[in-house]
């Protein structure tokens, strides 16, 4: 996916997965009844981090790699029509396996 934002320092561009329309049992949920969704899709990473001896630290994940995140990481943003995440890498609590 090609964004004109780029993250900077440990940030990571996350696009939110779209939050299920339909309850379990086929019942459609309205806008405000669902809930965020707490995954989606690493779009772009910044350049890493540093640590206290100046060195590079590289990310855990890689662009396309679907994460689980916390409910209250980052901030939400809204570029060209299109909602994204900007978050740290500390804020994700998991990687789905491929």
């Amino acid at each position: 996916m090609d964004t004109k934002i780029k993250p900077i320092g440990s940030k990571i561009l996350i696009k939110p997965s779209k939050p299920s329309e339909t309850g379990k049992n086929g019942i459609i949920i309205p806008d405000t009844a669902q809930e965020k969704p707490h995954e989606g899709m690493v779009v772009s990473l910044g350049s890493g981090g540093i640590d206290e001896n100046g060195r590079q630290i590289e990310f855990s994940v890689k662009e396309g790699d679907r994460v689980l995140y916390s409910k209250y990481a980052g901030t939400e943003i809204k570029l060209e029509g299109e909602n994204f995440l900007v978050t740290r890498e500390e804020d994700l609590l998991a990687v789905f396996a491929e």
